[in-house]
């Protein structure tokens, strides 16, 4: 029995040891580029299963408030359909998640339900919840280091992260995580069944303003056969954001 023990013991410790290096990398590879505001133009293309694409310009800017929620808006720009539509999503870091969005055809702030966070966002392959993936809280996962291997010719640990609660869509995460750098090139989204619905692409890093800057990322829902790319045009980091874009009265008129 002690030998039973002591090999559950060790077996324990060594567990603890990994998961502990899992939270350690994830964290790096969240936390890599040290900034307090990132404002971007992007475009955003998405293509149908038969190949066929439609594209919008959107600008994003995001800034963590005094409590460290992660806070983001969105402004469609382009086209005539969708511009003016205007989004904003908090992501508390209690794990909870507050959404608004202004809709010009409706002229009116409509807030976002959490029956509604799995759904497509605008038509592309990011549901709400997808949007907030990369400023998820760290400490609301169990996150494990399952192997170390190649990708693209790159040395890089494979994390799997598994949500504490229910209240996330995807039943676990995988992530390739380059071992040098801590860049993150792709990231696995499963069900409760364990399918693979999504995977998240991070693409043709660049440096910009001294840091390693993915400038283009792309998300694909396997079933469907159809995948949503944005392109990079314009990034700044730690440039000045005023406090009132990130309410929901600069969703109704568009002005800080």
């Amino acid at each position: 029995m002690k030998y039973v023990t002591l090999t559950v013991f060790l077996l324990s410790g060594f567990f603890s040891i990994y998961a502990q290096d899992a939270v350690s990398i994830v964290t790096a590879a969240r936390n890599r580029i040290a900034m307090d505001t990132v404002s971007t133009r992007s475009r955003m293309v998405i293509t149908a299963r038969d190949g066929t694409t439609s594209e919008r310009l959107i600008d994003q800017y995001s800034k963590d408030d005094a409590n460290g929620n992660a806070r983001t808006v969105i402004v469609f720009q382009r086209p005539a359909n969708v511009a003016g539509t205007r989004f904003l999503t908090i992501d508390n870091v209690s794990g909870s998640s507050d959404r608004w969005i202004f809709l010009p055809s409706l002229n009116r702030v409509r807030r976002i339900v959490a029956s509604e966070s799995g759904g497509s966002f605008m038509g592309t392959d990011f549901s709400y919840d997808d949007i907030s993936a990369t400023d998820r809280e760290v400490g609301l996962d169990v996150h494990t280091l399952l192997r170390e291997e190649n990708f693209n010719g790159t040395a890089c640990y494979v994390i799997q992260s598994v949500p504490r609660d229910n209240s996330y869509p995807y039943s676990r995460t995988i992530s390739w995580i380059d071992k040098q750098s801590n860049l993150i090139y792709k990231s696995e989204f499963y069900d409760r069944r364990g399918n693979l619905v999504k995977l998240l692409e991070m693409l043709d890093y660049r440096v910009m303003q001294g840091q390693l800057t993915p400038m283009q990322m792309r998300i694909s829902t396997v079933a469907a056969g159809t995948s949503t790319t944005i392109y990079m045009e314009i990034i700044k980091y730690n440039d000045p954001i005023p406090e009132s874009v990130f309410t929901t009265q600069f969703l109704e008129t568009g002005r800080p």
